[in-house]
Order: structure tokens, then C-alpha cells, then sequence
């Protein structure tokens, strides 16, 4: 009897996990409809202001997009043919590590390398005849590619690795041109991919926050999310709030779903470090390649070489002890926030694991959809609308920081759930119906799983960790100055023009972002070489079963 109850409260949790996410936005938009009364103000929609910020969005996350693919392509072909590149895996992690990185230690890198009085602004201003200026569209694209194109080097570099021996080996037996192999073999390996992938990113920059509201510069350069706060913030219009929240979740939401049913998405899916055979890059093709590959090396560490610098320069004696307090409260927000995030994917992939095995792909696009809305919800509009809904229920300056926790971990949920969702989908291949059979469930059914996911789950674990620890948007509506995070240090210092403290405290955060993450990264080759392992021993156990077969034969 205990045990079926325990069976049925499990098949629950997953739904109960959907109904606990889904509360928070409804929520959020209750508090704001509730709030305004006469809803949203939808004669904004012929104001030519609505037209200028929504076309700016759109703009501006479409060339961010479109640049980070167009950039990452090359240099992630060229970590494939030139497998004896030096320092391969230490730029895969730095690739993770700027995609994940804290916007603002990015901010705080890129106007002390290229704002008014950066190290190279000088330099540029003469190259480009006085006309550089760090604000505005270039600064914005410069932050966006920066942050995306390192994630994008990634994918691309994965998918290629999944590239079967066997194409290249009939490629080089039909002697097929450079062309043909990529239109016969690369193309298709990627192409699916490439829509989903290009869909992330543009939803990415379209609800970029931090960035468009430090690197703007003006209302010429204002997206939606900017827009929104500056309605909530300056002027309380809470109709033009809602106007714009709507239209931002039905864009970014809309084109969410519609790039993932038309794509595949395993983007963040454990690397593959197999051997493989492949087609090696030789002459003047491979040293064009390393000098790419030397150019993003050097691309991606100058921002945060000129954080040291920065630090270094200083005149100012700086007080290291400030940072004890905000590192602390930093690190136990992302403790709390990375354990209950991966607990609350875990459980939201109950029923999309399930709807997968039963064949169901409109219903496990829509739920997946809804596990993952918080990537498309403006958080912004989220953490104002629950504001104004606690506001008269709950004493916000003294439990602020609870909020603060409960919608960091919603946020971070979209990443627990597309990390895990690779891994667990290729267990459910490989042992449901076996388990099925013998009637595991429960515990028993967990200890089989447990050594199958470990290392994905640490990996995931720690990536959402640095997720959790670098939020700006939402501690400013809920924060305060006793509960002070590391991020929001930072943005302090660098509002009032103190950039060697913002300098010093953004360098903090990085080592803390990249400690986890390289431990991250350890979990995570750990499991590509289960994985690689798994596969040679599967096509062993072919090739013995095809001798044994031809032993019969004969």
C-alpha cells in the first residue's frame, strides 16, 4: 500500500513541479493586471515609439545572432580538422566560461578595454578616424557576440565530432571535393541544429537586460526589456509595461517553440572526445585555421586582461575585506539555487521523458515549452508583477532575498532541463523497456540511474551554480543593501565611475565562476568518456556477434 502511494506521489511530482513554475508567472501577471485594473494599453501598438524599440530588438538580436553563428563557424571547423591544436580544451572551457560569465564582469571588462578612457580606445579612434564609441548598437553587438559566439564554437564543434568514421572514409574512397564533403557530409549533420541553435541566441540577446541597459546609451537604443523596466522604474505605467511584456513573450516564446519543433536542440549536451578517422587540414588551409584560432584566443582573454589591469593600476588602496560579506551571500544563492533548480528539472522531465517514449511529439513539444517558459518570461516583468502581488502580503524589505532565491532558481530550471534531457533520453533507449520488464521503480530504478547521469548531474549542477550567481535584474527589485550580492557590488562601483573596485570585485567573481566550472568541465569529460567507452564496447559486442554469425555460416 506505502509503496503505491509513494509510486503515485512520484508520477505526481512532475506535474506538481509544472503547477509550482507556472504559479510564479501567473502570479506575476495577476500582480500587474490586478494592479492596473483597465490591462494592458494596446493603443501603444500604433505609437511609433512601440514600432522603433520593437524593430530595435528585433534588429539587434538578429545581427547578434547572425554574427556569433557566422564567427563560430570557422574557428569551430577548425578545432575539428586541426586536432593537434595547442590548449584545445582549456579554450573549450574558456568557451563555456564566457557564455555563462556574469554580464556584468563582461560590462566592467569591455569599458575598461574599449570605453571613454579604455586601453585600446586610442588605438581604435585612429583606425576608425575618432568615430569609436563603445555605446549604443556597437557596444551592444561587441557584449552579444562576446557572451554567444564562444557557446556557439561549442555546439558547432559537437555536432561535427558526430560526424560517423565511416562518412569521411566513403568521402575519401569516392574522392569527393572539399565542396562535396561539406554539402554531402557537414551540411546535414548540422543544418538541424543550426536553426534551433540560431533560435537560443536570438532569444537570448532579444531578452538581454544587463547589457542593453549599461552598453545603450539612449533611447535610440532601447529594447523591450529596457523599455519595460524604464515604464515599472521611472514613470509606474503599468499598461505600457504590460503592452510591451506581452509582446516581447509572444515573439521570443513564439519563435522559441516554433525553432524548436522545426530543429534539434541538445545544446548543451556533453562533449564527445572520441578518436575518430576524419579528413586532415593540411597547407596553407591549416596555418589560415591556427591563425584564426589564435585571433578568438586572444579576442576572448583581452576583456578580462583588462580587469587585471585595471586592478593593477590603481592608486586606490582596495579593501578586499568589503567583498567577504557579498561573496558569502553570493555563494549560498547559488548553493541553494543550483540544488533546487536541478531537483525541480529532474522532476519537470518526468513527463516529457514519458510523452518521448510514448511517441508524442506536439505534447512534449507544448510541455517542454512550459518547462522552459521562464527562458522566454521577461524577468523584469516576472519579478515587478510579484512584487506588486506581495507587496500587501508579505513584508518584501525584511523577506526580500527569499523571492530573490525562488525566482533565481526558476531561471536557472531552462538549463538544468536541456543539460540533463541528452542524457536521460539515452537511458530511457537503453533500459526502459528492461527495466519495464523486471518492474523497476522507486529506489531500485534509481540506483541503476544514479551512476548512468552522475556526471552529467555534477556538471549540471555547477553550471547552474554560475547561472544563479550572476543576476542583476532581479536583486534590484528585490535586494536590499544588508543582503548585498557580488553582481550587485559591482554594478554599485561601476555606477559611480569606481571601475578599479568594480574591476577588483568583478575578478572575484570570475575565479569563483571558474573554479566551478572547471571542476564543471571535469564532470562533464568524465561523462563523454563513459559515453565513447559505451560505444566501443557496443561495437565490439557487434562485431564478435557479427564473427559469431559468420562462424555459423561457414
Amino acid at each position: 500500500m506505502i509503496k503505491e502511494l509513494l509510486t503515485r506521489f512520484s508520477d505526481l511530482s512532475g506535474w506538481l513541479a509544472y503547477l509550482l513554475i507556472s504559479l510564479i508567472t501567473l502570479l506575476s501577471f495577476y500582480g500587474l493586471i490586478g494592479f492596473s485594473e483597465g490591462g494592458p494599453d494596446w493603443q501603444l501598438l500604433s505609437d511609433s515609439y512601440f514600432h522603433s524599440i520593437l524593430s530595435f530588438s528585433v534588429k539587434q538580436a538578429l545581427l547578434s545572432a547572425v554574427l556569433s553563428l557566422l564567427i563560430a563557424w570557422p574557428i569551430a571547423r577548425a578545432l575539428y580538422y586541426v586536432p593537434s591544436l595547442p590548449f584545445k580544451n582549456s579554450f573549450l572551457s574558456l568557451c563555456m566560461l564566457c557564455f555563462v560569465m556574469p554580464t556584468l564582469v563582461l560590462i566592467t571588462g569591455l569599458v575598461g578595454l574599449l570605453g571613454n578612457n579604455g586601453f585600446i580606445t586610442s588605438l581604435l579612434d585612429q583606425l576608425l578616424f575618432g568615430s569609436w564609441n563603445l555605446y549604443g548598437l556597437n557596444g551592444i553587438l561587441l557584449a552579444h557576440v562576446y557572451l554567444n559566439m564562444p557557446f556557439a564554437i561549442r555546439i558547432i564543434y559537437q555536432q561535427l565530432n558526430h560526424i560517423p568514421d565511416t562518412s569521411w572514409q566513403l568521402a575519401a574512397q569516392l574522392k569527393m571535393s572539399p565542396w562535396q564533403k561539406f554539402k554531402i557530409i557537414e551540411w546535414p549533420s548540422l543544418s538541424a541544429h543550426m536553426l534551433s541553435l540560431f533560435g537560443f541566441v536570438f532569444v537570448l540577446c532579444f531578452n538581454s537586460f544587463a547589457i542593453v541597459l549599461a552598453l545603450g546609451g539612449g533611447p535610440q537604443a532601447t529594447t523591450l526589456e529596457v523599455a519595460i523596466y524604464q515604464s515599472l522604474k521611472y514613470d509606474f505605467n503599468i499598461p505600457e509595461a504590460l503592452t510591451l511584456a506581452w509582446t516581447q513573450l509572444i515573439v521570443a516564446g513564439g519563435l522559441y517553440l516554433l525553432l524548436n519543433r522545426l530543429g534539434k536542440t541538445n545544446w548543451l549536451s556533453a562533449d564527445t572526445g572520441a578518436s575518430q578517422w576524419l579528413p586532415k587540414a593540411a597547407g596553407l588551409k591549416k596555418q589560415l585555421w591556427r591563425v584564426l584560432y589564435a585571433i578568438c584566443w586572444l579576442c576572448l582573454l583581452m576583456p578580462l586582461l583588462a580587469l587585471l589591469l585595471s586592478v593593477l593600476q590603481s592608486e586606490q588602496s582596495l579593501q578586499w575585506q568589503q567583498l567577504l560579506q557579498p561573496t558569502l551571500i553570493t555563494l549560498g544563492l547559488g548553493l541553494f539555487s543550483a540544488t533546487v533548480g536541478l531537483a525541480l528539472g529532474w522532476l519537470l522531465l518526468r513527463p516529457i521523458r514519458k510523452l518521448h517514449l510514448q511517441g508524442s511529439k506536439s505534447r512534449k513539444a507544448m510541455v517542454e515549452w512550459l518547462a522552459s517558459h521562464s527562458l522566454v518570461a521577461p524577468a523584469i516583468v516576472v519579478s515587478v508583477g510579484l512584487f506588486i502581488f506581495l507587496l500587501p502580503r508579505f513584508d518584501i524589505d525584511r523577506w526580500g532575498m527569499i523571492v530573490v532565491v525562488i525566482l533565481n532558481t526558476s531561471v536557472v530550471i531552462p538549463f538544468a532541463i536541456q543539460k540533463l534531457k541528452p542524457r536521460l533520453f539515452q537511458f530511457d533507449a537503453q533500459y526502459h523497456s528492461l527495466a519495464r520488464s523486471l518492474k523497476l521503480s522507486g529506489w531500485p530504478l534509481w540506483k541503476i540511474q544514479w551512476p548512468f547521469v552522475r556526471p552529467v548531474f555534477l556538471s549540471t549542477f555547477g553550471l547552474l551554480f554560475v547561472l544563479a550567481i550572476g543576476d542583476v535584474a532581479i536583486f534590484s527589485i528585490f535586494g536590499n543593501q544588508q543582503w548585498q550580492t557580488l553582481p550587485w557590488l559591482i554594478y554599485s562601483y561601476a555606477g559611480s565611475y569606481r571601475i578599479a573596485e568594480a574591476s577588483m570585485a568583478s575578478l572575484v567573481l570570475l575565479a569563483i565562476c571558474s573554479l566551478i566550472l572547471w571542476s564543471s568541465e571535469k564532470f562533464q569529460t568524465e561523462a563523454a568518456k563513459g559515453q565513447a567507452s559505451e560505444r566501443n564496447s557496443k561495437k565490439e559486442h557487434e562485431q564478435v556477434k557479427t564473427k559469431e554469425r559468420n562462424h555459423v555460416a561457414d
